[in-house]
């Protein structure tokens, strides 16, 4: 199929009007939000820290220093390589990773029951509960869990009301609060697109299942998984790279031992004032996030196509 004849069928379909608007809504969404502004952050990774009089003199040329330091660390250091960055940047994937598994775990039966119910009052009030936190400001939410799961928290009150512990647990320290606040903060992008897949599945397909005698293990596991699988990497998708770029939940939530690497990204931005060196930070663990991304889809055999169904 040629691109006039694509062309042709979407303005058919869409209208000339319309078809143009979402042209160059689309247009202006992809490449001024996304494409530009990420091709800036690289070229910039490749420049010198210069101060700004000597930006764009024969001193602002190409170089690899600042990912070389994300590495090997600064030159006549003690050890070979940035043991510390590095550690950081594979905690805080590995983190991601955590939240990822666990939003998918507690989210998969609630897109199932809801995607198979028969769409009842009970269904639209249950969708609007999970609904309503979030017209909260996230800062607010992680302020909110930060309070529930302090040593004085309503947690521990209640743990030390009811004699279940001796002595508040220190939930901020042990990284409790922050995988929790992370996980809810990213649970809707894991609800629904599941949700919407298995909402489409035929339900006599789950019924002969039943009818032949399968456990409901098995069920889920030879025909919702498979057929839900879209939905799955979807929103595994969502929930990871988010988790992985976030700011806020860590330092409002984290411990004192739970630096994240956006965290590091920011004081280089920021505090330390050296742009190219944050924005080298920043393209490396955007890489990194769509390399494990791509090749966990390659790994299940799922396609791009197959998520934008």
């Amino acid at each position: 199929m040629n691109i006039t004849k694509i062309f042709s069928e979407y303005f058919n379909r869409n209208g000339y009007g319309l078809g143009i608007f979402l042209l160059v809504t689309v247009g202006f969404w992809v490449i001024l939000l996304i494409i530009l502004p990420q091709l800036s952050m690289l070229d910039f990774s490749f420049r010198h820290h210069l101060p700004p009089p000597e930006m764009g003199g024969p001193k602002d040329t190409y170089t690899i220093e600042h990912y070389k330091y994300l590495v090997l660390g600064a030159p006549g250091s003690d050890s070979s390589y940035n043991v510390v960055d590095l550690g950081v940047f594979g905690r805080t994937l590995l983190a991601a990773i955590f939240v990822t598994i666990l939003d998918l775990v507690l989210c998969y039966p609630l897109a199932y029951y809801l995607g198979q119910s028969s769409g009842g009052g009970f269904t639209r009030v249950l969708v609007l509960l999970l609904i309503i936190p979030y017209w909260i400001n996230e800062i607010l939410r992680a302020f909110a869990f930060r309070i529930i799961f302090g040593e004085s928290g309503v947690i521990n009150e209640m743990m030390l009301a009811f004699g279940l512990i001796n002595n508040p647990i220190d939930f901020i320290r042990a990284n409790v609060a922050l995988y929790a606040g992370l996980g809810y903060a990213y649970i809707l992008l894991m609800i629904f697109p599941i949700y919407n897949v298995i909402e489409s599945l035929d339900r006599n397909q789950i019924e002969a299942a039943r009818d032949m005698g399968a456990p409901w293990w098995r069920i889920h596991w030879r025909v919702v998984i498979p057929y839900a699988k879209p939905g799955i990497v979807s929103g595994c998708t969502m929930v990871f790279m988010l988790s992985a770029g976030a700011l806020a939940a860590p330092q409002i939530l984290g411990g004192p031992s739970s630096l994240w690497f956006t965290q590091i990204i920011y004081q280089w931005f920021n505090q330390g004032g050296n742009w190219p060196r944050g924005a080298a930070f920043a393209i490396v663990l955007l890489v990194t996030c769509v390399f494990i991304v791509l090749s966990l889809m390659r790994l299940f055999k799922v396609k791009m196509g197959d998520i934008g169904k």
